[in-house]
């Protein structure tokens, strides 16, 4: 019967896209609500349908796929929910440049054209994403794709919304928010990126209304809105300031005064000179304080970010001066004033934390508008409580403190954004009950709701209003924040609201994998929804993984040059060597340091696989004998124990969420113990093929491999179904097969023993030669030593073995250490084992200089890691691991260091010797 074959050499490109489309074909990643094993449910973070794979992708969907390939294998009834998120902004801003290219606006198509033309460019370019995770070998249920704005997903949505509001947890207010002038919307707090700048801190004189020599300084790092000012705040218990308290000054630049108020919340006494202004209109903490004092709030900005000033807020030459300008060229021409009339104290460089957008990075500004709010307290305290009793479980814990620092002052969330693709807000308004018809907003038609309009909330529009008005409704233009939707994700894309068999099977779900970038973003509000709408957690663990960077630790980024293309290194490594080198290097807490030498390294890996593979099968003739472990061979025992550990460890790595562990064991395994030991052992028992040895040797290679490859399977899924086809073997494919467990009958404490004595012996030997410059080809003669006759026996036993794995002549072992040296032999000496050989063939010269190189280069590793373990801030902050790590390698370079200077004694000891012999 002949064996399937392998060619020469590894193709992945062929490989990868002919099993995927197998896969899909035979339905082998779709989810049955009434399969029989315990559910395992995770949905994936939606990716924007503007999208494109990056690295960052690559890592989170490699993760989830070992674990969904996994649990499949486990036999677990596993669900990946795929999808897509609309992306509001950044999809109206593709679409938007589009047709800026074409000299036209969405404004000039309106907005039920501008929304055919993003569903028409949806439909040809948004899934883009979703064939390029296709290509990484995301094993998702494809035929569940969601897309945040299917017809099932808006329901939900609205259906929330209704809800929300019923529940009073949804308002429609003026508030303060976060505006971008650029994308003309409103920001949520964690849709601002802060990021470090210089600008200037002035000082600016307010005069005393009722004694103008007289002034009080106040400390703004934005003169431009102090036209807005409505009072000034001093801290009610500093003594410089205190007497001022109910007085009034003369707002600089105007003919208006304001009053001084005392304010312990708002006022820094250290901070500038003690004394701030209050502008309600254009600060979030003034806004606050405004509140506190009842200070009317002046708006001085329009959308574009742009001062707009009318005849009572700033004298006439002033609102001449910066009338329409944007805030940026506004501040110097109100410096510039200031100075002019003599209110300019000083102004100085001050460092500030600038607030941009996440989308365009324009500067955001705090805006006073009339927007919707989630009441978010009453919803963020469930989701605390169920993050403290461990209902969800965040991995790493070090990210368990963030998450619950930031729920505990998180404040209302503004959820409506001014923009048109998006989840238009189910809320309608009455101009007849209004008395009026509403203006609209000359930038897009849009109408402005008056602040004390009525909200007619409902699912579907109204027939008419609560008074029976039927014509005159109008609803409300904004749509909802993209985060809304994706919020309802994990049971939206189930089928909620209305309950499913899907929705019962799969919910909650088992674990999200995502990056910290959305824990605030995402992750608490699907906790915060699961909760009030399905009365459970979305999920039981949220693991964390880190940033993927480049190799010296830098952000990638286009203007460095340093990024790393997931999709060009799988079309040049393949993409089993990706996946492989990702999970490899995600250990938690740790960034991703992103090298593609890595990556090479790792398709060096497949490579090793693929001719361990072809040599297997040289060796394979279908024959089937079975014969039990204990009755083989002691290579093929050895192997069948080591690779019970395998399975062991990586069975419990992958449980505890370390994907870097495990993959390291099953590195180890396979390069190490499995090629580079097992099928070495074994070749001289394949020699005479019709011997029993022979036949009990190719059952042990065929068992092992296959195990082997279902081991690596959601690691590598492509190579390992290209061998295990060719493998003996049962079923059609390798992604329904069972992952391996651990079996008694393959575990043997006794024979890994003696594996290890004989490595240590091997050892030893292969340090001698090397020492003394030997080549691995010249046959030696060696003399070993049992440190007692148990272990000389153990060694005599393997004597053969040894003979051959390290071309020795005529091994002579002896049953007890010998503290003799008759002279011209190298003697190493490790706990159990002394092993001996001539040096008379040696370059003796050579070997010393060797070993003292060896030696000083040791000492520096020893040196350098003393000195880490011995700094009380390194010990206090590494990871246990590392700590041990370190601790380990200590003890082994100490070790080889001793080892090293008892050579280096002998070679200087026989040195002189045979000088003497040669110079009498």
């Amino acid at each position: 019967m002949s064996t399937p074959q392998l060619d020469k050499t590894y193709s992945p490109h062929d490989v990868e896209n002919r099993w995927y489309h197998r896969w899909i074909d035979a339905g082998l990643f779709h989810a049955d609500p009434t399969h029989a094993g315990q559910p395992y449910s995770m949905v994936i973070p939606p990716p924007n349908v503007t999208g494109s794979l990056h690295v960052g992708h690559a890592l989170n969907n490699t993760l989830q796929d070992i674990l969904i390939r996994w649990r499949r294998m486990q036999g677990r009834n596993v669900l990946w929910m795929p999808g897509t998120d609309h992306a509001g902004i950044a999809t109206q801003n593709v679409v938007e440049r589009q047709l800026q290219a074409e000299g036209t606006s969405r404004e000039a198509l309106g907005r039920e054209a501008f929304l055919k033309r993003v569903w028409s460019w949806k439909e040809k370019s948004g899934g883009t994403i979703i064939g390029q995770l296709k290509k990484l070998g995301a094993s998702c249920d494809w035929e569940r794709e969601r897309f945040t704005m299917d017809p099932g997903l808006s329901e939900a949505v609205r259906e929330v919304f209704v809800r929300l509001h019923q529940d009073g947890l949804l308002y429609r207010g003026e508030r303060l928010i976060n505006w971008c002038p650029r994308c003309l919307t409103a920001l949520s707090d964690i849709e601002v990126e802060h990021e470090d700048a210089t600008g200037k801190l002035y000082t600016i004189r307010y005069p005393l209304a009722d004694d103008p020599t007289q002034y009080l300084l106040v400390a703004t790092t934005r003169p431009e809105t102090m036209l807005g000012d409505t009072a000034v705040a001093v801290h009610p218990e500093d003594d410089r300031y205190r007497y001022l308290i109910g007085k009034r000054v003369r707002l600089p630049l105007t003919s208006r005064t304001i009053p001084i108020v005392g304010d312990s919340i708002l006022v820094d006494r250290e901070f500038g000179t003690g004394a701030v202004k209050i502008t309600p209109a254009h600060d979030f903490n003034d806004f606050e304080a405004g509140e506190r004092h009842e200070l009317k709030r002046i708006k001085i900005l329009d959308l574009h970010a742009h001062l707009r000033l009318d005849g009572s807020l700033a004298d006439p030459a002033v609102a001449e001066a910066v009338e329409n300008l944007p805030v940026a060229k506004a501040r110097p021409k109100i410096e510039q004033l200031l100075t002019d009339q003599g209110f300019l104290e000083k102004s100085e460089p001050h460092k500030l934390a600038l607030g941009k957008c996440y989308r365009c990075k324009t500067v955001v500004e705090p805006f006073l508008s009339d927007q919707w709010f989630v009441k978010i307290k009453p919803l963020a305290e469930p989701a605390i409580q169920v993050v403290e009793d461990g209902r969800v479980r965040i991995i790493p814990e070090a990210w368990k403190n963030n998450y619950l620092g930031w729920m505990r002052d998180i404040k209302d969330w503004c959820v409506s954004r001014q923009i048109w693709w998006g989840h238009q807000i189910p809320a309608w308004y009455c101009e007849t009950c209004s008395g009026t018809s509403f203006l609209r907003r000359s930038s897009d038609g849009a109408p402005l709701i008056p602040s004390d309009a009525v909200a007619i909330v409902a699912k579907t529009q109204p027939d008419a209003c609560p008074l029976g008005h039927r014509d005159a409704l109008v609803q409300d233009p904004d749509v909802l924040d993209t985060w809304f939707s994706s919020a309802l994700w994990p049971f939206s894309t189930l089928g909620w609201p209305k309950q499913t068999p899907d929705l019962k099977a799969f919910y909650p779900t088992s674990t999200l994998v995502t990056g910290l970038d959305i824990l605030f973003f995402w992750v608490a509000r699907m906790i915060m929804m699961g909760l009030k709408f399905m009365g459970e957690v979305p999920f039981r663990d949220v693991y964390i993984h880190a940033l993927v960077r480049d190799a010296e630790g830098q952000k990638m980024s286009k203007s460095k040059g340093n990024v790393i293309d997931p999709l060009h290194v799988m079309e040049q490594y393949g993409t089993d060597a990706l996946r492989f080198t990702l999970a490899a290097m995600a250990s938690p807490g740790r960034d991703v340091k992103l090298a593609e030498e890595r990556i090479e390294g790792y398709r060096n890996f497949t490579n090793k696989i693929w001719n361990a593979a072809r040599f297997l099968l040289m060796h394979l003739n279908g024959e089937r004998v079975e014969v039990p472990p204990a009755q083989r061979s002691f290579p093929d025992r050895w192997i069948l124990s080591r690779l019970n550990t395998a399975i062991s460890t990586v069975t419990h790595e992958l449980e505890q969420y370390r994907f870097d562990r495990a993959s390291s064991a099953i590195y180890q395994f396979i390069w190490h113990e499995y090629c580079d030991k097992y099928i070495e052992m074994v070749k001289p028992a394949l020699k005479d093929q019709d011997s029993e040895q022979a036949k009990t040797t190719r059952q042990t290679l065929a068992e092992t491999f296959e195990t082997m490859m279902r081991l690596l399977h959601p690691f590598m899924p492509f190579i390992t179904e290209e061998i295990w086809q060719t493998l003996p073997h049962e079923g059609t494919s390798i992604v329904r097969k069972p992952f391996p467990t651990t079996r008694a009958d393959w575990a043997s404490e006794e024979v890994e023993q003696e594996f290890s004595l004989l490595e240590e012996c091997r050892a030893l030997m292969n340090q001698e030669r090397a020492i003394l410059g030997y080549p691995a080809g010249k046959r030696l003669h060696f003399k070993v030593h049992g440190k007692t006759e148990a272990i000389a026996s153990i060694l005599e036993k393997h004597k053969a073995l040894i003979e051959y794995m390290e071309n020795v002549d005529n091994l002579w072992i002896a049953k007890t250490f010998d503290v003799s040296n008759p002279g011209g032999l190298l003697i190493l000496t490790s706990g159990s084992i002394q092993v001996r050989t001539s040096m008379e063939d040696a370059d003796l010269g050579k070997a010393e200089e060797n070993v003292q190189k060896q030696i000083k280069l040791l000492q520096k590793e020893v040196d350098r890691t003393q000195q880490k373990l011995g700094n009380p801030d390194f010990v206090a902050k590494a990871p246990p691991e590392v700590l041990t790590e370190h601790r380990e390698r200590l003890q082994r370079e100490s070790q080889m260091i001793q080892l090293l200077q008892q050579a280096l004694e002998q070679i200087k000891l026989y040195t002189l010797e045979r000088t003497r012999i040669e110079r009498p």
